[in-house]
């Protein structure tokens, strides 16, 4: 792949978080008028051995039932003109034990047919997007450090409990969020096109799900270090999904111990507060006037960032939150909400 053909690239493993994934990854795709690479790599994939995370007992993301599966391997692959309209993706079922009386599929072979197969069914659902797929035998951790490199967006799917109980991270999708060299997303198993809209109101029979306006885009952000890479993918996916942005700001007080010469009592917490907002609103000015069509909200909430966003997360169609390329590890708020966001979450590298 030239590294001038400017892509979102997504792991594929064949399981229903990875197809999750690839679904969410072509629109946003679509949306940034991108090409979409799907990546196989390392190891052969199973139905209970996925490469990104932890197969859960059951469960969709935000209480939606599971997709249903598109049938065997051996089937050819097809798409319903439903599934066509609504813009999802038939979930096909992965054999990972041999069937008695057929013959043993090659690893190389099951894992060129996945690829070719979710190729096809992103097809079918995007009929105008352009879909490269590659498979290599480079594990799946450097492979994709590796495809960041050349890639806009990489998008990774993970397991979710039903409801609200959050994500099942595996390994290797800490470690791409931690080390990637471009945006990171997290997609939760079993979620859906509608899911970042604004719900339907009951008894709304003549609107469309798809019709509904975009859910709002969360960014937590420090004023105190306004890494440009970070507001700018924000304001970015506000902007091509014509949502409002809403930017949270969280802050405590040191302890007693740790508080330098001329810093305020907790009494005066008021005054830090006023000064926050004014701080917040002051580093997102500029922005605003770049993207004057964005509609943006703030928040300077005190307590914890993990907990605040969390809330944030529940209404959120994307969060996104910033990582220091100084520092090849995610930070204990971005750690939590890739583990307990209700939504997708951008992890964006920035200095």
């Amino acid at each position: 792949m030239r590294k001038d053909i400017r892509t979102v690239t997504v792991g594929v493993d064949g399981s229903r978080a990875g197809l999750d994934a690839a679904d969410w990854a072509a629109r946003e795709a679509e949306r940034r008028r991108l090409t979409l690479r799907l990546l196989h790599a390392g190891g052969e994939p199973t139905a209970s051995g996925p490469l990104f995370g932890s197969e859960p007992p059951s469960g969709p993301g935000r209480g939606r039932a599971p997709a249903s599966g598109a049938g065997p391997a051996s089937e050819p692959a097809s798409a319903s003109a439903s599934e066509s309209a609504s813009g999802s993706v038939p979930r096909p079922r992965v054999r990972s034990r041999p069937v008695p009386g057929q013959p043993a599929v090659p690893p190389r072979d099951l894992q060129r047919g996945i690829l070719d197969r979710a190729a096809v069914q992103l097809s079918y659902a995007h009929p105008t997007l352009e879909i490269a797929a590659r498979r290599t035998d480079t594990p799946a951790l450097p492979a994709l450090l590796e495809a960041a490199t050349e890639s806009e967006t990489v998008v990774l799917g993970s397991r979710g409990f039903s409801g609200y109980t959050g994500f099942l991270v595996g390994p290797v999708a800490l470690g791409v969020a931690a080390g990637a060299a471009c945006p990171v997303v997290l997609v939760r198993a079993g979620e859906l096109p509608q899911d970042e809209r604004v719900p339907v109101d009951a008894g709304d029979d003549t609107t469309a799900p798809a019709r509904t306006p975009y859910r709002p885009v969360v960014l937590g952000l420090d004023p105190s270090d306004p890494a440009d890479e970070l507001i700018g993918y924000a304001f970015d996916a506000a902007g091509v999904r014509a949502a409002p942005l809403h930017v949270v700001h969280t802050w405590t007080l040191p302890p007693l111990r740790d508080r330098a010469a001329g810093v305020g009592a907790p009494g005066d917490t008021a005054a830090q507060q006023d000064a926050r907002e004014r701080s917040l609103a002051a580093v997102l000015e500029p922005w605003r006037h770049k993207f004057p069509e964005t509609e943006v909200s703030e928040e300077v909430v005190y307590g914890h960032a993990g907990h605040h966003l969390l809330k944030a997360s529940t209404r959120a169609g994307l969060l996104v939150v910033g990582r220091s390329t100084a520092d090849k590890r995610l930070g204990r708020a971005a750690h939590s909400l890739l583990h307990h966001s209700t939504c997708p979450v951008a992890v964006v590298p920035h200095d």
